[in-house]
This record gives C-alpha cells, structure tokens and sequence, in this order.
C-alpha cells in the first residue's frame, strides 16, 4: 500500500509537467516518453489533408449513431431519467474528446478514447438491482485501479494473465441481448426496424461489389449512417414522435453526482469494468494500431483512461477506453505520420457535440423504442460476432462456454452479478478441466 501511494503521490504531482514538458524529461516511472515533441498549431493544419479529415469524421458519425443507441437503451431499461442519460452523454463526448485531443497531440499518434460498451452493458444489468450511486461508486474505485496499473507499470504483465477467450464467452454473454432486442424490434415494429435493417445490408454489401461507384457511396454513406436516416424517415412519415416526455432541445447544462460504495456492487463491477476496458476494448485498440504500424503507448494510455473515469464519474459516465472501431477509422488510410490529425479531428467533434447532448438526448428519447433497439443492435452485430469468434475458437472453450452460459443466466449470487460469476465460474472450469491449455 505504501508504493501505491507513493506511486499516487508521483502521477498526481507530476501529471502536468509530463503532458507539457520537453519530451527529454520523464518524471513519471513506467510511463513511455513521446517519441517526438507535440505539434504547434500550424504542424497540425499542416499534416491535416482532406482524407484525414473526412476520415476523423467517419470516426464521429460512428461514435455517435449505433454507440449512443446502446447508452439510450441500456439507461432506460436501467431507469435513468433524462436528465442522467443527457449527463452520461456529455462526459462520453465532451470529457472524453478532451482527453483525445490531448494524447492524440502530444504523442503525435491516433488515440482516440471514448467509454466501455461491453462495461456500459454490465452496468445496464447491475442497474436493475443497484443505486445510480453505487454504480457511481464502483466507477470511481475502476478509474482509481486503472490509474495505479498505468502509473505502476504492471500494465503489460497483468495482460497476459487473463484468458482472452474466457473474457469474450462472459463479453458474448453480456451482448447476446442486443442481438435477441433487434430481432424482436423487428417483430414488434416492422414499419420502422424493416427499413433500417435492410438499408444496412444494402450498404454493408456495397463494398463486396466491384466498381468504384459502390465503394464511394459506402464511404459517403455508411451503414449505420444509412440506417439512422431511413429510421428516421420512417418515424416522420409515420409520425411516430412521442413527446409526452417533454419536447425541450434547448442545451442544459449536465448535472453533478456523488458516488456512494456498495461492498457487493463494488464486487460485481469493478474487475469486470477494468477487465472489459484494459484487456477487451484497450487490447482491440492496440492491436487495430499496431496493424497499421502505431506503437501505442500502453502505460500512458491506461493512466489517461483510469484518470478520465474518476473525472466522468462525477457526470454519470462509464469508464473511459481506447477505442478499436474509431482508431480503425482514422488510421485506415493516409499518410501514417499524419493520422493523429483524423484523431484530434474526431476529438475536436466529439467536444462540440457534448455541448448538446441534452438537446440530443431528448430527441432520441421522443423515438420509438424500435428505432433505438434497432440502431444498438446493428451497432453491436460485429462485436457479438468478433466475441463470439474470439470465445471459441482457441484455447480454454469450455471455460468460454461456462462463462458465457453463466453470465447468459443473468442469476445474481450473493448480490453480485452475473457477469462477474461467468469469469469466475469459466477459469475455474478451465483450471480444472482444461490443465492442457
């Protein structure tokens, strides 16, 4: 405990001068240095083409659309009221495009953070049985976690002792609801889901046909884009707007909220919470820029994330992460020395678009519940696929199977969650049954 807290002691004080001081100079233990000093503000417009740009806003279409959708369905269905859910929002895009901006510039690499989906869907779950507050508590001792691992070092070492496979059987277990809400949007509304899945399909399968016409309407309109404006077409023809709730766009400012500690909720989500970001969502996102020629800096980035959820905690917010999808995005073409340009663009957006997340937040919410159950579960189809194929495909399948059953389940033991008991439950499986492995 008393390295720890002087490991604390070291970040806290010295935290400013590492983002700003000449890259020479590394005060912090562990923490990888920049390979080069920050770019001045004409080094940016410079090294920004149009590309990279267009790109960075690919990157916050995407973030915005399908992501947004599941904080919507997974709040309601948690009974947040519209005060939380536009709160929740606002750190996702403002806080977190902030922290964008600032790592995507000073180490001159793509690293655009946005929240945890999968932790965002163990929070819905615990939501039915735990306080806003004791949710709150449990992001807060997550940042806390995260911020030690990253100072400390140890980062790199812990990754490599969970079992990748069995984490996704609990992730896929977790998401399997998503997949099952859009089929029964389907079923249930036809008139609005129908259209909005099958204009999916239509765009996804562009980019498998031959012809530069098809792959340039893809990019100019992608699915999940695509889907959300036949959606809403379909809401305006139909006039399905709901306003009962009350019709307010103008821009509120988000609310404040202190966080209360629960031993057994603190238990159900904090090392799942930290598991999903460090090892499920930071893992993909290193792997997505390492593919491309990007050493992300993992230190760094794990303190970064631990330090922005403790921020977004107060707002209601769910762990920050580095994202896969969105690095994917702006790292996808251009020249490599200049896609932090994309990154900071998506940062730059992202801010703008926090301002108004209350104005965003009733709008969504006077949609129907087919619209929103439809654009989370097109959202999610790739990442139940990818946890899925992850689960069992490789070593340790009946610990993947076990955890995935069991978080499935969805049956609280002890007044812990189930998705806590599905890793639990999964190792031991393995340790027992699976020794080879």
């Amino acid at each position: 405990m008393r390295r720890l807290g002087l490991y604390f002691g070291a970040w806290a004080g010295k935290l400013p001068a590492f983002l700003f001081e000449d890259v020479t100079v590394n005060r912090v233990p562990d923490v990888e240095r920049p390979a080069a000093p920050p770019p001045s503000p004409s080094e940016f417009l410079a090294d920004l083409a149009p590309t990279l740009a267009v790109n960075g806003l690919i990157g916050f279409m995407f973030a915005a659309t399908g992501p947004v959708a599941v904080i919507l369905s997974i709040g309601t269905a948690g009974g947040l009221d519209r005060t939380q859910l536009a709160s929740w929002i606002f750190g996702a895009f403002f806080v977190n495009g902030l922290v964008t901006i600032l790592l995507s510039w000073r180490y001159r690499l793509p690293l655009v953070c946005f929240w945890t989906i999968p932790g965002a869907v163990l929070v819905g779950q615990a939501l039915d049985h735990a306080s806003h507050a004791e949710v709150l508590g449990a992001y807060l001792l997550t940042g806390a976690l995260m911020t030690a691992l990253g100072v400390s070092g140890w980062m790199s070492r812990l990754q490599s002792l969970m079992p990748m496979t069995i984490v996704m059987g609990m992730v896929a277990g977790v998401f399997l609801r998503f997949g099952l809400d859009l089929v029964r949007a389907v079923h249930q509304d036809v008139v609005i889901a129908g259209p909005m899945v099958l204009t999916f399909v239509a765009l996804s399968a562009l980019p498998r046909l031959s012809g530069r016409i098809p792959t340039l309407l893809s990019v100019v309109m992608p699915p999940m884009i695509g889907a959300l404006l036949v959606g809403a077409l379909a809401i305006a023809w139909g006039g399905r707007m709901d306003w009962s709730g009350g019709s307010n766009l103008s821009v509120i400012p988000p609310s404040l909220y202190w966080p209360a500690f629960s031993l057994p909720v603190l238990l159900e989500l904090v090392v799942p919470l930290a598991i999903t970001v460090l090892v499920v969502q930071n893992g993909q996102g290193y792997a997505v820029l390492k593919s491309v020629g990007h050493a992300a800096p993992v230190n760094a980035v794990t303190m970064a994330c631990g330090a922005a959820s403790m921020l977004t905690t107060f707002v209601g917010c769910v762990s920050t992460c580095l994202t896969g999808p969105t690095n994917a995005i702006v790292s996808s073409s251009g020249e490599r020395h200049r896609h932090y340009t994309g990154a900071i663009t998506v940062g730059l957006l992202a801010v703008a678009f926090g301002l108004v997340a209350s104005a965003f937040t009733t709008l969504m919410l006077a949609t129907p519940k087919a619209f929103i159950a439809t654009l989370g579960g097109l959202a999610m189809l790739r990442a139940l696929q990818g946890s899925f194929t992850t689960a069992f495909s490789g070593t340790y399948p009946l610990g993947a199977l076990v955890a995935f059953l069991v978080t499935v389940a969805d049956l609280p033991l002890l007044n812990v969650g189930a998705a806590f008991w599905g890793l639990v439950f999964g190792m031991a499986t393995s340790f027992l049954l699976e020794r080879r492995d």
